[in-house]
């Protein structure tokens, strides 16, 4: 392998994958790219462990349309990430989120949703009635409505997707290594390169840091302080013996969700705050479920109160402990080091914009196809956070 590269990226996961897609697939960029993945078989990362969903029900601007591109790219990720004739299927279940809202919160769920529809996002608020007629196995009683998407949202294959943007990014020329990052060597301004595991130096003229939750150590070798933790989110697989029809991914006003997935169902919740230190382990928090998350959804569907639990898994979220939004772009202290880093959850659906805006940023010094530079360092530095009333 040579030892010096236009671009490297640390992270080849769903953004460094993305990334390396768009970058290597510009007409006008003629650099050379490497990613470095510490696991090519991408077991323990965040987009191979995540519940696998896509929505455009959030709060901000730039959010709903980071996803409303994601969902645009899934329709046609066979044919844009064809390879040797052989088409990517990631089974996108377009069956919508339904956000489920008391009385209280239901001022907030209208004006989400009169924001999401200037933005052309396909969302329809119904009444507590309505949703009583449309899902009778609802129960409804402390409810005021729901807010439910028609077009663009649901869940899919995300390790398909990752696996499609990575094997298109090699035939187009990018360099895959699997290493790690040991450390960033710094110059006053400027990353000039990085020590591997194996101990080979590699020289770069961008470096971009999309190591998940390993950013931090990242970005504190180039004497940057990342606000950024790892987070433990446990996810459940479980079966009921009762039919749910046209279940969609339904959020209670809890935080819980559950949609289905095969013969059963996928479900989880965040911890409470005091219940939800930095984690690096992978050990499944089953009193979470029997303890608060199993009563929520037996509340809200009382047929799941004979839900059985059939296997679990955790995984990390790289959580943005400053406003659980993303970090993008250059520092202002290092002209060629990006970030791309904590999505505190919402890294697999937002990684084809984040990708393709992070190519055009690298190659061109600026965002053309949608402007995310709100969402840079500026608003951290100057301790303005984006509040996002959708976190989830």
């Amino acid at each position: 392998m040579k030892n010096c590269f236009d671009v490297v990226i640390a992270g080849g996961a769903a953004t460094g994958s993305a990334l390396a897609y768009f970058l290597s697939a510009s007409h006008s960029f003629k650099g050379s790219i490497l990613v470095i993945e510490k696991d090519a078989s991408y077991q323990k990362c965040a987009t191979a462990l995540s519940a696998a969903s896509i929505r455009h029900q959030f709060s901000t601007v730039e959010n709903i349309q980071m996803s409303q591109f994601g969902s645009e790219f899934l329709y046609g990720i066979g044919e844009t990430l064809e390879v040797d004739g052989e088409r990517p299927d990631v089974n996108f279940q377009e069956a919508g989120y339904l956000f489920l809202s008391t009385p209280e919160g239901y001022a907030t769920l209208q004006e989400n949703n009169a924001l999401q529809r200037a933005l052309g996002a396909q969302i329809v608020l119904l009444s507590d009635r309505q949703l009583q007629e449309k899902y009778s196995w609802l129960n409804v009683s402390d409810l005021a409505g729901g807010s439910l998407g028609l077009k663009g949202e649901g869940w899919l294959d995300a390790y398909g997707m990752m696996r499609a943007f990575r094997r298109k990014a090699i035939a187009q020329g990018v360099s895959y290594i699997e290493n790690e990052v040991l450390q960033v060597h710094r110059e006053g301004g400027r990353v000039t390169g990085v020590t591997l595991n194996n101990g080979e130096t590699v020289s770069c003229g961008v470096f971009v840091n999309a190591a998940g939750t390993g950013a931090m150590k990242l970005a504190s070798q180039a004497g940057i302080e990342l606000p950024i933790e790892s987070r433990k989110r446990s996810v459940f697989y479980v079966t009921c013996p009762e039919t749910v029809n046209d279940c969609p991914m339904l959020i209670d006003p809890s935080g819980a969700y559950i949609h289905p997935e095969g013969e059963g169902f996928i479900c989880g919740i965040q911890p409470p705050a005091d219940q939800d230190p930095e984690c690096f382990d992978f050990d499944v928090q089953y009193q979470l479920f029997d303890d608060l998350l199993w009563p929520i959804l037996a509340h809200r569907v009382p047929v799941f109160e004979a839900l059985r639990c059939e296997h679990s898994w955790a995984g990390h979220y790289d959580y943005c402990t400053f406003d659980q939004n993303v970090i993008l772009g250059y520092h202002p202290d290092i002209n060629n080091m990006v970030f791309a880093n904590g999505f505190s959850g919402h890294g697999m659906q937002q990684s084809p914009a984040v990708g393709r805006a992070l190519a055009e940023l690298i190659e061109f010094g600026e965002y053309r196809s949608l402007n995310l530079k709100r969402l840079g360092w500026e608003r951290v530095l100057n301790g303005q956070p984006i509040i996002e009333k959708n976190v989830w």
